[in-house]
């Protein structure tokens, strides 16, 4: 009797990263994407420059992808930006996960409460992702728009996921981060962001300082899945003004808790140590 092959989702040649195993159009098409996707309108000469192709090459490559609306023009202001289209596809990636929609009520309460911006952030390779976001009402706030992307070492969010991750993967984060400055408070060494990540695993918060954008202050929980691991991580953001250390304080106890209502909520559990008394 013939075996019967398994079924596979990728060929035998898929850790083979050779350019034979890539398509350059496709490959030309999905860096052009990233581009418009970071950029408010970029005019064909403005995207040739920043992508260092000819405008020739790249009008073929947004009309395609304008056929699908993932790419589209503004005539009056002769731009282009990304689609809708764009917006459809990635939202597949939130579907994977019931995080989203378990967070997004608790995230609404945590800006009642708060009186700031709560936000949701997944990792996303070496950065942070954010996914869902409240707003709050008043006229000085922070805005990390859905599809905003920060590096981890430079956010609240970031931290809070990197402190709970295995020492293995820690210490492949820090052997390649490049360590960019964003203002004077940036971390930008290794031992200092080691020495950070200790003291969020101890007290289950993180702290952005104004390390990413000056005057503006951020306090962050992880969520854990059924396995103990981080998959998520709850903000609240908002200038320092308001976010003193008194506030902090109670804002960091709510913040807290809106992590462990969420990590609940997927059925999760914190790991051990996930800061004082933190088994969820």
């Amino acid at each position: 009797m013939a075996l019967q092959s398994r079924p596979r989702g990728r060929p035998k040649a898929f850790h083979d990263k050779t350019e034979q195993n890539t398509i350059q159009s496709l490959d030309r098409a999905m860096s052009v994407l990233q581009v418009l996707s970071a950029n408010e309108g970029l005019t064909l000469t403005q995207l040739a420059d920043l992508t260092d192709q000819s405008a020739a090459t790249l009008y073929r490559v947004l009309t395609t992808l304008a056929q699908h609306a993932i790419a589209e023009f503004d005539e009056v202001r002769q731009v282009w930006h990304v689609g809708s289209g764009a917006f459809s596809i990635g939202s597949a990636f939130l579907r994977r996960t019931s995080v989203v929609e378990r967070a997004r009520p608790v995230l609404r309460q945590l800006m009642q409460d708060t009186g700031e911006t709560a936000n949701l952030g997944v990792a996303n390779g070496d950065r942070v992702l954010f996914v869902s976001q409240v707003e709050t009402h008043s006229p000085i706030r922070a805005f990390f728009p859905p599809g905003t992307a920060s590096a981890m070492h430079a956010s609240g969010i970031g931290k809070a996921l990197l402190a709970f991750l295995p020492a293995d993967a820690v210490a492949r984060y820090v052997r390649d981060c490049r360590f960019e400055r964003f203002t004077e408070a940036t971390i930008t060494g290794a031992d200092q962001l080691l020495a950070d990540l200790a003291r969020i695993r101890a007290s289950g918060l993180s702290l952005d300082n104004e390390e990413r954008a000056e005057g503006m202050r951020c306090l962050a929980a992880p969520v854990f899945n059924g396995f103990g691991e981080p998959v998520a991580g709850i903000s609240v953001s908002g200038p320092v003004q308001r976010m003193d250390a008194a506030t902090l304080a109670s804002h960091g106890e709510r913040v807290r808790a809106a992590a462990e209502a969420v990590t609940r909520g997927i059925g999760g559990t914190g790991p051990e140590g996930a800061g004082p008394e933190r088994e969820v």
